[in-house]
């Protein structure tokens, strides 16, 4: 082989045979491996990954050497810090002043001055030749200790750096980190500084403990499945959203991991995709997150709430993943392991610093003591007749000796060295008292040195509250933890798009302008089709799509709502007897044709309805004049039908020809009436049994919301309701039960009395005087409520307390009215007491019919009656 086909790389060839034209392609293997590992290992353990003895990165340690080396007490130009890092840091200055920027606006180890961005809007930092630092005081205070501190050269060899700052403190935790490096990447969340604290106390006094994260954006937090920061963890972020009034959202804190303006585009993002409908969007953030969200008149609130968490960046979900640097290798380990080793570590270096102080102090008593011997007895006197070194060092070596046995350890050459160096000035002034005084000081340092190397664990703690104490005002979790409810996409979001049918070609999609109109929707919702040959299929949303021809029947489909029931009377085969059934469709397949009758050629179905709220009606059936047939008309009621699966037969109707069905009756639901509850963890309602039962609701039953602010309004229980946080009542509402009430007027500043029943359902309406200083001091829904009114102590007169039957004070008037005044003397507590016994009068309730079924499950009842009859040929 010629020189000119070789590859010059060494360890790889690269070969062309001329007679076949063919390549031949060998393994590279030598220098390429090598340097790709050597890569590799640099990136993870130079570059992206935290070490766990001090949770910083290289980039990040090395400024933090800078800021100590530049420290004078004044603020440095951050171009000076970079500029002195880059002695440390062979990386260029944009990655260093990157990387302190983002360690500034952890607002923790760096005391900033100037526009140094804002992580609430994503704005950048000023250049750093116009924005300034120093260190904090808590970062001189814990992360720096030269003399436990391991050194190595830097790496043009011309300087020392720190293997690992000595921190003694959760630092890793408390920042966060993220990195990715070549196969791995890593990323810690941010925890609170107090609960850090107090953890590590816990740990400290082998208590259990558990941390979670805190995002300096605040929000709302769902670590249900935080998994310890491992592999595989998740925590679903929230922006805190709350209705300004019946046409404004306000959104006061963002999700972590997102800023304003990356919010405000997914929201306007999805606007235009047609997934929520808004007005228009204000940002008024600036110190606080403040950003406006104006709906069109009749959106709904709550809804529009529900819709941006599910479709835009209001909602997100991050995946924690603990992996750091120890021992120069890569460790997977999840956030309580890294608070023990930190503590753990804590430890350590503070008996290494109590240890070195211990020898330091020692050497003072040592030195001290043997210069209270030199003077005190006149050792000095005795080199007056030594003409050489050699005879002075021995001479007060020899003068020591009588003197030195209760010293803790030999005298050395180089302690008589030092006395030799002690001034004439010194020794003339020298104060025998004084000395002594010292010296008992630095006995009684030293005890206490070595106490707290005996009880080195309360040494510990006392440090971690010490810096609770002294660092952690301002630092409360301002992330709120909550469990999170799962938001159904298709119930929230906007149906924009029109879907048409054509009943006798078979055609249903959104592009049939010409054809029946069927029901707004969207493009993620599904549509169930039922067909006159007994056909069903449910099948996506779209431009046209062919299903069947004939149809009898088509709507949105649910698949969560089993409430839903279709009644159905088929023949079955061409001349078979007819049956009845009533069931409900869950558990379908997409697309797939499913028979409800038994298969049979020429099947066909002679009756439907579809009930939302499982109504069972009653029809009439006509039969055809066939042979001896007596009875040719008879009723079927549907109530007497059990719920079944869609593939049950059914029971028999008639075996003889059918001529006719008519709807005789409009049924009522057969199904039971839904328990709700109320969760307060996630503020919302369920019927999962979660939280406080709020009663059995049938189609027409009502909530009753009263608020701190005076306000109250009754409201149909749809589980995607959203509840304000000063709601005081919420019930299920008895129309002929009142509320009684106890405000302060804000214009007369006087406290009135009021009683009233809710007459008007779903309006909201104020029961108080709308005057600025008016508030509500106690609300009751029992019949025969007690209220015991304190009264506030006037120039030294303090009155009784007094007890109030409010039923008895005034009578049951209008919502609007004032009421009877209570009191016109200052009131200090209002206290709502037991409330009077009472026996409401008996109601007649009207025997329902029987009912079958076989579940209840509960969801939202529609308006529609959904009744369709057929006629035969």
């Amino acid at each position: 082989m010629s020189e000119e086909n070789q590859d010059p790389i060494e360890g790889g060839q690269h070969f062309y045979d001329q007679e076949d034209s063919k390549d031949t392609i060998t393994k590279v293997t030598g220098m390429y491996k090598d340097w790709f590992l050597d890569y590799a290992s640099y990136v993870i353990l130079e570059r992206a990954v935290p070490a766990i003895e001090d949770g910083f990165k290289p980039v990040q340690r090395r400024i933090m050497h800078s800021m100590k080396e530049l420290d004078d007490g004044r603020y440095n130009k951050v171009a000076n810090v970079v500029g002195h890092t880059m002695q440390y840091h062979p990386h260029g200055d944009a990655s260093i002043g990157d990387a302190m920027v983002q360690i500034g606006q952890k607002d923790l180890l760096i005391d900033t001055q100037g526009n140094w961005g804002n992580i609430l809007t994503g704005d950048g930092a000023a250049a750093s030749r116009y924005i300034e630092a120093r260190l904090s005081k808590f970062a001189l205070e814990v992360l720096y200790s030269p003399k436990i501190t391991t050194w190595q050269a830097s790496y043009d060899g011309r300087r020392n750096e720190p293997l690992n700052l000595p921190v003694k403190f959760p630092l890793l935790l408390a920042q966060g980190a993220e990195g990715i490096a070549v196969g791995l990447s890593t990323k810690v969340l941010s925890h609170n500084f107090l609960e850090l604290i107090d953890a590590s106390v816990k740990i400290l006094k082998g208590k259990p403990f558990q941390i979670y994260p805190d995002f300096p954006t605040a929000g709302i937090a769902d670590v249900s499945n935080y998994n310890d920061g491992l592999r595989g963890g998740r925590v679903r972020v929230r922006a805190k959203i709350a209705q300004q009034d019946k046409n404004t959202l306000v959104i006061t804190q963002i999700p972590f991991s997102t800023n304003t303006s990356t919010l405000i585009d997914s929201i306007l993002k999805a606007n235009e995709k047609g997934k929520i409908k808004i007005k228009k969007i204000e940002d008024n953030t600036a110190a606080e997150v403040e950003i406006l969200i104006h709906l069109f008149p009749g959106v709904s609130p709550d809804k529009t709430i529900d819709a941006l968490f599910a479709f835009t960046a209001c909602e997100s979900s991050i995946a924690p993943l603990g992996c750091v640097i120890e021992d120069h290798k890569p460790l997977f380990i999840g956030v309580s392991a890294m608070l023990k080793i930190s503590t753990a570590r804590t430890v350590e270096l503070l008996k290494s610093e109590l240890e070195i102080q211990l020898d330091e102090l020692e050497e003072q008593w040592h030195f001290l003591s043997l210069e209270r011997i030199f003077i005190e007895k006149k050792v000095y006197r005795l080199i007056e007749e030594e003409s050489t070194w050699e005879g002075v060092i021995k001479a007060i070596d020899e003068g020591l000796k009588p003197y030195i046995q209760h010293l803790k350890r030999a005298v050395t050459e180089e302690d008589i060295v030092r006395l030799t160096e002690i001034r004439i000035k010194r020794i003339s002034k020298f104060d025998i008292n004084k000395a002594e005084e010292k010296i008992e000081s630095l006995e009684g340092d030293i005890e206490q040195v070595k106490y707290d190397l005996e009880h080195l664990v309360d040494f510990a703690i006392a440090f971690f509250l010490k810096l609770k104490e002294k660092y952690g005002k301002g630092r409360e979790r301002q992330t709120e933890l909550r469990i999170f409810d799962d938001i159904e996409a298709t119930k929230v979001i906007l149906r924009n798009t029109k879907l048409y049918v054509n009943r006798e070609e078979g055609f249903v999609g959104t592009s049939l302008k010409k054809d029946e109109y069927v029901a707004d929707c969207s493009e993620i919702d599904d549509v169930i089709v039922f067909m006159r040959d007994g056909k069903m299929m449910v099948t996506k949303v779209d431009a046209k799509t062919f299903i069947g021809k004939d149809i009898i029947h088509i709507a949105i489909f649910d698949k969560n709502d089993k409430r839903t029931i279709y009644n159905m009377i088929y023949r079955d085969g061409k001349s078979g007897p007819s049956y009845v059934k009533r069931f409900n469709v869950s558990g379908i397949t997409r697309d797939k044709a499913y028979d409800l009758t038994q298969e049979k050629p020429g099947s066909q179905v002679t009756y439907f309805s579809f009930n939302p709220n499982g109504e069972a009606e009653v029809v009439t059936i006509l039969l055809r004049q066939v042979g001896s047939v007596k009875k040719l008309k008879f009723d079927l009621d549907f109530a007497t039908m059990m719920i079944k699966g869609r593939a049950s037969k059914g029971n028999l109707v008639t075996k003889y020809p059918i001529k006719k069905i008519e709807l005789k009756e409009k049924g009522i639901s057969t199904l039971k009436p839904r328990k709700i509850w109320f969760d307060d963890t996630v503020n919302r309602l369920n019927v999962d049994a979660r939280g406080e039962l709020l009663g059995e609701f049938r189609p027409n039953d009502k909530l009753l919301i009263i608020s701190q602010s005076g306000k109250l309004k009754t409201i149909t229980p749809e589980l995607t309701t959203h509840f304000d946080t000063d709601m005081v009542v919420l019930e299920k509402w008895n129309p002929k039960k009142p509320v009684s009430v106890i405000y302060f007027d804000g214009e007369k500043e006087r406290y009135y009395i009021k009683r009233f029943l809710v007459e008007n359902e779903n309006k909201e309406e104020i029961f108080i005087t709308e005057h600025a200083n008016s508030q509500l001091e106690i609300v009751s829904t029992d019949y025969r409520p007690v209220a015991e009114i304190i009264f506030a102590k006037v120039k030294g007169v303090q009155k009784e307390n007094q007890t109030i039957d409010l039923e008895a004070f005034i009578a049951v008037k209008g919502i609007k009215a004032m009421g009877n005044q209570l009191t016109a003397d200052k009131l200090k507590q209002v206290n709502l007491l037991e409330p009077l016994p009472y026996e409401p009068p008996v109601e007649e309730v009207p025997e329902e019919p029987e009912t079958h079924y076989d579940e209840a499950i509960g969801d939202v009842s529609l308006d529609d009656d959904g009744q369709i009859t057929l006629s035969l040929d």
